[in-house]
């Protein structure tokens, strides 16, 4: 009975012990087995999106009407456009008229969007007796045609405005009207166009058939010219092609950004050769700069 006894004790060892050996090797092979795992590539830097401006409603919204995969977005008197256009990210902004509002919206937008370039387009009065009616110009150069210093008068000697001097405010931090520095600021800042958009749009010319498209000086500043001898008197001093309201404002901020801009105006009017407002060139001036940003963007593709 002893005997039986010890056999099944040794039995039940033998078992006990395959059974831990076994269990050691379950568990090297549970802690050798493949684990979980999942992989995260690499970021793809977004596109940054091309902007277009347009200070009124008939200046911005035809161009918005492009896009697809439109949101709308409100800062201030902006408003934003955002879509894409031929499956690249665009920016409609509208920037509101005049150089304060323009200033503004297109730093809020340079700072929150990071556009690749800027354009800004729309409606313009001729300057240039030449120029027509729906004539295109590019602003191979813009500038503030409103920043003037007066010559001192006495009490009762009036205004002489053709002997007011230009007033350039970047010149230093100093004064621009007073004390050393003010002789240094008795001058024009001409901003310059982006040369590869001017070039591009350049040669389109042909597919514009509204008027001719053309280089030159856009004017801007808080004002609505009809006297045609101040017209002529600008056109003379500063080289003006055309008069608006926002192009050097917007020139001026994208300079400060390092960013690469055009202004592309069309005329509406002209009272230099008795051409009438034509409200409807705002379209004619979009559908150019659409055809523009178009080859920009297939310029883009075959580099890529």
């Amino acid at each position: 009975m002893n005997s039986i006894k010890n056999i099944f004790r040794y039995s039940i060892k033998v078992i006990t012990l395959a059974l831990m050996l076994t269990g050691v090797v379950w568990g090297n092979t549970t802690v050798q087995a493949a684990m979980k795992s999942t992989e995260v590539s690499s970021q793809v830097v977004p596109l940054q999106p091309i902007m277009i401006q347009g200070p009124m409603p008939i200046e911005a919204e035809y161009f918005a009407a492009l896009l697809d995969n439109v949101n709308i977005e409100y800062s201030g008197n902006a408003v934003f456009y955002r879509g894409t256009l031929d499956g690249y990210p665009i920016v409609v902004a509208k920037t509101g008229k005049g150089l304060e509002n323009t200033a503004a919206a297109t730093a809020i937008a340079i700072e929150r969007y990071r556009p690749r370039l800027i354009i800004n387009q729309g409606t313009s009065g001729g300057h240039d007796p030449d120029l027509n009616v729906g004539d295109i110009v590019l602003g191979e150069r813009s500038v503030n045609a409103s920043n003037f210093k007066t010559q001192k008068l006495a009490k009762g000697e009036g205004s002489k405005p053709f002997q007011w001097l230009p007033m350039d405010l970047m010149a230093s931090e100093k004064s621009a009207g007073e004390g050393s520095s003010a002789k240094d600021a008795e001058k024009l800042r001409f901003y310059l166009g982006d040369k590869t958009l001017i070039a591009l749009a350049s040669s389109l010319s042909s597919s514009y058939k509204r008027g001719k498209v053309v280089t030159g000086t856009i004017g801007s500043g808080n004002f609505w010219n009809n006297e045609i001898d101040r017209i002529a008197w600008i056109h003379k001093n500063m080289g003006t092609s055309v008069e608006e309201m926002e192009t050097s404002a917007a020139a001026q901020i994208a300079h400060a950004y390092h960013t690469p801009f055009l202004g592309i105006r069309v005329l509406s009017n002209n009272i230099t050769n008795h051409g009438e407002y034509d409200p409807t060139t705002a379209k004619d001036c979009q559908a150019f700069v659409a055809d523009v940003v178009k080859a920009y963007i297939k310029s883009l593709n075959q580099i890529n």
